[in-house]
């Protein structure tokens, strides 16, 4: 009786073993949670094209927006945890669970594969703005209470959140306004509309680089290579101070060890290539590339981060 248990058990992890070998062995869909066109769907998209080539197979890109990213989360969250399936998420990962009263699925349905990129913020005004740098805008702030007013995508974006950190660090009196998304809340901006607003290097660099708009302050820890002339956040205003737009791949808990290998050394060889780091940095966007573990504690980081913000500054969904 043993020796056929001991047998059925052999052939369990040989069968097993074989499967995970033969990964893949069909076509994986990248899960974005986002509409497409943005700025994370289309740096999943150069990744699923160069993840396939590395695997030798088809990765598809499946967008599914809606909820601040929570359907496609979801979506992807009671997915098999065969490795067919990915999740490309992106900050509102770490706010919506502070922002909606219910999550549709449980914290620990999905597992950290690899923290992708980080995207600074940049503090954008109108180029011909009277505010002149980062400290010009606090000391006007603090010397009229409530009349300098900010703009972003909405209650849930970084953009708004970035500000709402800031705000809390200097005890400053400002006033929000929210947009249905950022493209025109930085058109107000430009127009003079709207006093300042914390704004992706990607969606405001042509306005920065043409003259229509100033940036003042980047909020990463060190200055972007794309507007190295312009100082930190840390450095100029709020020592220690930092907000990034981050992207990150995730998989359905429970995915076989071997599997998730195979699709973060795929993942981790593509961002290490010449072509895919240009294309990031085209954007302002930094490629990282990390173990399963160190995305894990940057997830626990970002969340303590814009829970403390949300609580503090009693923020809702618009």
């Amino acid at each position: 009786m043993k020796n056929l248990l001991r047998g059925v058990l052999a052939a369990s992890l040989l069968a097993a073993a074989s499967v995970h070998a033969a990964f893949p062995d069909r076509p994986i869909t990248m899960v974005v949670p986002y509409a497409p066109g943005g700025s994370a769907d289309a740096l999943a998209r150069v990744l699923a094209v160069r993840m396939g080539a590395k695997l030798g197979t088809s990765v598809i890109v499946d967008n599914r927006p809606g909820a601040s990213g929570n359907i496609g989360a979801t979506y992807a969250s009671k997915a098999a945890p065969d490795g067919y399936t990915m999740l490309y998420d992106a900050t509102p990962y770490s706010i919506n669970p502070h922002l909606f009263p219910r999550m549709p699925y449980a914290s620990n349905a999905l597992q950290p594969l690899s923290l992708v990129a980080l995207a600074p913020n940049i503090i954008i005004v109108k180029a011909d703005s009277p505010i002149k740098d980062a400290k010009d805008l606090v000391a006007r702030a603090k010397a009229s209470p409530g009349k300098i007013n900010y703009a972003s995508g909405g209650s849930g974006t970084v953009q708004r959140l970035a500000a709402e950190l800031l705000r809390q660090k200097l005890d400053l009196d400002m006033v929000h306004v929210g947009y249905k998304s950022g493209g025109p809340a930085i058109v107000d901006v430009t127009g003079g509309q709207v006093d300042f607003m914390f704004s992706t290097i990607a969606a405001s660099y042509p306005l920065v680089s043409s003259g229509k708009l100033r940036a003042l302050a980047v909020s990463s820890p060190e200055r972007s290579k794309r507007l190295p002339q312009v100082p930190t956040v840390a450095e100029s205003i709020v020592p220690g101070y930092e907000a990034f737009e981050w992207n990150g791949v995730l998989l359905p808990a429970g995915t076989p060890e071997p599997v998730a290998a195979k699709l973060h050394k795929a993942l981790v060889d593509v961002l290490q290539e010449d072509e895919v780091k240009q294309r990031f940095a085209d954007v302002g966007v930094q490629p990282v590339g990390s173990s399963p573990a160190d995305f894990s504690a940057f997830l626990k980081k970002e969340d303590a981060k814009w829970a403390e913000v949300i609580r503090k500054g009693d923020i809702k969904l618009d």
